[in-house]
């Protein structure tokens, strides 16, 4: 679906809408060779909001010295990550159609900051493609929020869209913003090897779980002879949508046109080596029109990485950024929504 390129989605609280707001670029430029410098791309409200309660975003991102490249710390992030234990309670719905929704609970009853359950604010974490609960990064900003007293829910899919959400913020990490672009960087020979072949097998894998019902609308054996994403796509999702091409597909599932319509505070992080999403999909000029989205792009990191010091098992600076700004927007609602040109009537 639309939302599976999203890799990681934090969406916090209740959604409202934004007023027209100017906004300006702040801390973006090139190297003399061209290459990315550390960049926050916000208005200048947002900007000082978040230099004062995310003092992360000032930081230069140092990746581990023998782990530079963004496909050499994509991947050792996925080897070498540590994952903190995390005890889930799991809710099944199932749906009028015979499918089943599995949602992920982390409850944190021992919130010393939030005791009543009817008041601790919640964080909903929307993992990406193939990804689930087990992946370290949700395990790691489980164990940010939990010990900030926050309870936590996991989600494959959140359909929903502006004051129907019931969000208040929203934060990602290594976001493909244009699908097209990101599909054309998977597919070059190396990206190709290293992972386009081995999520498109999981796609396969979970088609073949679910063989039964999905052969009724597709031909599963030709959506399992698939070799890249596109081509999954081109076989499987296009078809299950009632998309007439992939290509409009992507141009659906692209978040960088869906900004816009945003009416929540929200903070991305991106790296311009990130394989996933090449630097030149960032949507810069989108950004600077909206006062409520800020990006911030790194040169390194790779696709949620981040990856620091000699040994970099634990957390480093993805997961101190997301702790910082869900800290920052439940501690400080009326702050940010004002940086981010909000009314307070409209979030009434």
């Amino acid at each position: 679906d639309p939302g599976s390129l999203f890799d990681l989605f934090v969406l916090v609280g209740r959604i409202s809408s934004h007023s027209s707001h100017s906004s300006i670029s702040v801390g973006f430029g090139l190297g003399s060779s061209g290459a990315l410098r550390r960049a926050l791309v916000c208005s200048e409200a947002f900007s000082v909001f978040l230099h004062k309660h995310c003092p992360v975003v000032a930081e230069r991102f140092s990746p581990t010295p023998w782990c530079w490249g963004g496909r050499f710390q994509t991947l050792v992030c996925a080897v070498l990550k540590s994952r903190p234990p995390v005890a889930y309670r799991n809710e099944l719905i199932r749906t009028d159609d015979g499918g089943q929704i599995s949602l992920d609970w982390v409850d944190n009853q021992a919130s010393a900051a939030y005791p009543k359950s009817s008041t601790r604010p919640t964080i909903l974490i929307l993992p990406g493609l193939t990804g689930n609960s087990k992946q370290s990064y949700v395990l790691h900003a489980i164990s940010q929020a939990t010990r900030r007293g926050y309870s936590m829910l996991l989600l494959n899919y959140l359909g929903r869209k502006r004051t129907e959400s019931g969000m208040v913020a929203g934060f990602t990490i290594s976001v493909p913003w244009d699908a097209q672009k990101s599909s054309d960087s998977m597919e070059e020979p190396l990206n190709w090897l290293l992972f386009n072949k081995y999520l498109t097998s999981g796609l396969c894998r979970a088609v073949t779980r679910h063989r039964k019902i999905l052969e009724k609308v597709v031909d599963v054996d030709y959506v399992l002879k698939a070799q890249t994403i596109r081509e999954f796509d081109e076989r499987f999702t296009t078809l299950l949508f009632g998309y007439k091409s992939c290509t409009d597909y992507y141009r659906d599932a692209s978040p960088d046109k869906k900004l816009p319509n945003t009416a929540v505070p929200i903070l991305c992080l991106n790296a311009a080596d990130d394989p996933f999403s090449p630097q030149n999909a960032f949507p810069l000029t989108i950004v600077r029109s909206l006062p409520n989205v800020a990006l911030l792009l790194t040169a390194h990191g790779g696709h949620i990485a981040f990856l620091q010091g000699l040994f970099p098992r634990g957390e480093s600076y993805m997961e101190r950024l997301f702790g910082q700004f869900v800290q920052a927007v439940f501690e400080h609602p009326s702050d940010i929504n004002k940086a981010c040109g909000i009314e307070e009537e409209q979030r009434s």
